[in-house]
């Protein structure tokens, strides 16, 4: 998918995601055809947001603060 759709898919702005190709966050992407295009893969924006939720507490109990025993 181009970058606007890959955007709207992952519910983020387009300039976060040239913010984020700038400082090598998210998800990678590809150049195709002569231009040059930027591409983005649905199962590989799958994989990053599933990363991502697993990396939240909020998401992630194992990671919740609340969740621990007191020392």
């Amino acid at each position: 998918m181009n970058v606007q759709n890959a955007a709207k898919y992952v519910g983020i702005s387009v300039n976060a995601l040239y913010v984020w190709r700038h400082r090598r966050q998210g998800r990678t992407r590809c150049r195709m055809g002569p231009g040059g295009r930027e591409m983005y893969r649905r199962d590989l924006l799958d994989a990053w947001l599933r990363e991502q939720q697993q990396a939240d507490s909020r998401s992630n109990p194992a990671l919740d603060p609340l969740n621990k025993a007191p020392q």
